[in-house]
């Protein structure tokens, strides 16, 4: 094979990949004709969206807010988590999953991830359970749906709550469930990354009408699904849907199935065609994942395979042979919002008796997985042709034949 592009040769790949978003004529329509509806607020776009997507995702009952932070936010004032209750989550994730908890004044419990899976370990959780316990969240990474069932009983046994963080999860089934309302609650993100986007807007699905209920009128103003306009039972914020939004939705709503189809499919062939790399694993299979949704492809990486290449250099220099890819999170417990003894706010408060300190927090797992084993792919490049996938294992296999000439 040709030098190493990151060394003067020339790259595997020189054309992009599919562009994200994919938007159509009839996404252009939507937009307009919330335009021409003259109804840019609480019209029946929200609504309709509200009813399409909580069916899409086998649940009774579906709240669209502003974002998925906000969802998180609000799903888990609805379960009544509050003042220093404590909330386990995954040390593995993005900042949301623990700022809503901190949002709402409670305390983020991190725990480590599976190494096989990268999800929340049961395990880890079971022993993080104490008696200011009250919510559970299992974040379904890359699209790769947690251990909904030993999680669950947990949840059941202790007599807490397991909500789903699933704003990677978009189509992905658990059992031939879908998830987001396996759980007590569900969360969905519809930023611009992920696998149903609208720029921004979150998702709320629930099969219990009063955390529904609770959730609609914590989303709007404290109100009463049933109330007088200005009758408002709780105190809540303005974190609706805009019109626009659901709109375009609406009309993205009508590819997912076929997109989530495309990434399943070329995911499942990179997965195959990794398999004869040594060095380069994905996550473990799992019978009872029915439906991965690969928001991301995650590659485990080894070193050792590759004559000693650290992690983030194999990055570099699959970058430079044109496949973008990247080191993925950090270890959530180590950022400035949970360390800096001047970010005070929300986590000194009196109702837990000082703040955490996370300085003593240690999740082997996730600190290994951080600094030197995943890459991520993310799903656009899971929307094309056989050719893409040919070339992201052409690269990866010329990196390891080169190595040597990187130490």
């Amino acid at each position: 094979m040709a030098q190493l592009a990151i060394c003067g040769g020339s790259p595997v790949r020189t054309k992009p990949f599919t562009a994200w978003p994919i938007f159509s004529q009839d996404d252009e329509k939507a937009l307009i004709d919330v335009l021409h509806s003259e109804r840019w607020f609480m019209g029946d776009r929200k609504e309709a969206f509200e009813k399409a997507f909580a069916q899409y995702q086998e649940a009774e009952f579906g709240v669209a807010v502003s974002s998925g932070t906000t969802a998180l936010q609000i799903a888990l004032e609805a379960a009544g988590v509050g003042l220093g209750d404590e909330v386990i989550v995954p040390s593995y994730t993005f900042v949301a999953t623990a700022s809503a908890v901190a949002l709402v004044g409670a305390v983020p419990v991190f725990v480590d991830i599976q190494p096989s899976t990268y999800n929340i370990d049961p395990d880890s959780v079971e022993a993080a359970i104490t008696p200011r316990t009250r919510a559970i969240i299992a974040v379904h990474i890359a699209g790769r749906p947690a251990d909904l069932d030993r999680l669950t009983a947990l949840a059941k046994k202790h007599d807490i709550r397991l909500i789903e963080d699933a704003a990677q999860a978009h189509a992905a089934a658990w059992k031939g469930q879908r998830v987001g309302a396996i759980g007590d609650l569900g969360t969905f993100s519809f930023q611009a990354s992920k696998n149903l986007n609208a720029g921004e807007g979150g998702f709320i699905t629930t099969s219990n009408s009063e955390l529904a209920q609770r959730a609609w009128s914590l989303h709007n103003c404290g109100r009463s699904p049933e109330g007088a306009w200005y009758e408002h039972p709780l105190i809540g914020g303005n974190y609706r849907l805009g019109e626009f939004q659901a709109g375009l939705l609406l009309s993205q709503l009508k590819s997912l199935d076929e997109l989530a189809e495309r990434r399943s499919r070329n995911g499942e062939a990179l997965g195959n065609a990794i398999e004869g790399i040594e060095g380069i694993d994905t996550t473990e299979p799992d019978e009872r994942i029915t439906t991965h949704a690969y928001h991301l492809f995650v590659m485990r990486y080894s070193a050792a395979a590759f004559n000693g290449l650290s992690r983030d250099h194999f990055i570099e220099a699959l970058n430079a042979e044109g496949i973008p890819c990247s080191a993925g999170y950090r270890p959530l417990y180590g950022e400035p919002a949970f360390t800096t003894r001047f970010a005070h706010y929300p986590l000194d408060s009196p109702y837990y008796g000082g703040r955490p300190d996370y300085g003593q927090v240690h999740c082997p797992v996730t600190e290994r997985v951080c600094a030197e084993e995943a890459v991520w792919l993310t799903q656009n490049l899971l929307l094309g042709e056989e050719s893409d996938i040919t070339d992201i294992v052409t690269a990866i296999e010329k990196i390891q034949k080169h190595a040597d000439a990187l130490q």
